[in-house]
């Protein structure tokens, strides 16, 4: 059976038959074609849901070069079949990508050989809130998010380009769980930056069936025959492939200094995951067959001989899981009448080089030493007074 994933977002998800960013997009046309024509780019983490829909975006607007760097070679792989098999868009003649991290030695040199570049985007990033799972899983998760995030503003004074633009998330507001603090920390980042380079990033919304999220894990599921497993009482805002690719472009392209991007999504808006079960299903010609337990669920499974399909559905436990989501604080000034589809937090409070380089030192010697999670929640607090972790006990590789 032929599944159009992209329809199926728009009709039972995000209940858009044209892209949110549309008007936007046509209004700011000008503006992103000069930014973006004849341009050499630079896209780190281009192989992911989010990099890769802003990549499709992107050349649209005919940039001269494209150099993708990421670490998931068969995600390069799938990007640059992607990109060839799309009638509406074509990569630049000068394409290249490299399966490498962004904190190797040899992307160093990738940068110095086929730069300058006018645009750098970052899409590498940890955004689970399951790798807060124990303190070596966060330790990656900070070194990606933060750490390396830093080394690399530090490439880019070298040889400035006209805009950087780092992906960010809405679980960076009033974050509850290590995956948001490590990202608003990484928002402090780049804002330190913001006098010496022209940075912009951007909060947003779940990505539908993006890769590795729970609707994603339900194509699989199916493939496979196994159950499928949601959350009873989550709720989200969602936003299409597409949607997450165009965002990016414009707040990368159009943004001033240190603004901050998010969709203007209202509490309407918001989704629970366990209400995408029965019409995902449906598509597929399949009914709901609630389970008590995921053992009862695996069994039916393991047994299927009809169109009825097991799900066990539960109420979250897990540490770190917000019931909500927010793109901004109380604190934070907005522009709110500039786009259709946009808000931007502006003037968000900056810290000094001098202030980041201290705080990179210490969360530098906290991983040096015997630290346990509860110590890593210590320091986060300390740095971030808004961050309020939510511990249980229990994580997500816990759950089927």
């Amino acid at each position: 059976m032929l599944f159009n994933i992209e329809r199926f977002i728009g009709e039972k998800i995000t209940g858009r038959t044209e892209s949110l960013l549309k008007n936007d997009l046509v209004e700011q046309h000008d503006a992103v074609y000069r930014e973006v024509h004849g341009k050499s780019v630079l896209v780190i983490g281009g192989a992911g849901t989010i990099g890769s829909s802003f990549i499709r975006a992107l050349i649209r607007y005919n940039p001269k070069k494209l150099v993708v760097a990421d670490i998931n070679e068969n995600g390069l792989t799938e990007l640059v079949r992607d990109c060839r098999s799309r009638e509406s868009i074509s990569l630049p003649n000068d394409f290249k990508s490299y399966p490498v991290n962004f904190g190797d030695k040899v992307f160093d040199k990738i940068f110095k050989q086929e730069g300058p570049f006018d645009i750098v985007a970052n899409f590498a990033a940890h955004k689970h809130v399951r790798s807060e799972k124990d303190v070596f899983s966060i330790e990656a998760m900070i070194e990606n998010n933060v750490l390396k995030a830093k080394r690399l503003l530090d490439l880019l004074l070298q040889h400035p380009p006209q805009h950087f633009f780092c992906v960010s998330t809405d679980k960076a507001a009033n974050p509850v769980n290590i995956m948001g603090a490590s990202k608003k920390l990484m928002e402090e980042v780049i804002l330190a930056y913001s006098g010496e380079l022209n940075i912009t990033t951007a909060r947003f919304a779940n990505v539908a069936f993006s890769n590795g999220s729970l609707l994603a894990g339900f194509t699989e599921r199916v493939m496979k025959q196994q159950p499928l497993s949601c959350p009873s009482d989550v709720e989200r805002f969602f936003v299409s492939p597409q949607e997450s690719g165009e965002i990016c472009l414009l707040a990368c392209v159009l943004g001033q200094s240190g603004d901050i991007f998010f969709p203007k999504l209202e509490a309407k808006d918001m989704v629970n995951f366990a209400d995408i079960v029965a019409p995902f299903l449906q598509r597929l010609g399949l009914e709901v067959d609630i389970c008590r337990t995921e053992a009862e669920a695996k069994e039916k499974a393991a047994g299927l001989s009809s169109n009825r399909y097991p799900v066990y559905f539960f109420q979250s436990d897990t540490s770190g899981e917000k019931l909500y989501e927010e793109f901004y604080t109380e604190q934070e000034e907005l522009l709110m009448d500039k786009y259709h589809a946009l808000g931007v937090i502006k003037n968000a409070p900056r810290r000094s080089r001098t202030e980041l380089d201290k705080i990179v030192v210490e969360v530098e010697q906290l991983f040096a030493s015997e630290v346990n999670k509860a110590g890593v929640v210590t320091l986060l607090n300390k740095l971030l007074p808004n961050f309020q972790h939510i511990e249980t006990g229990l994580n997500l590789d816990q759950k089927m």
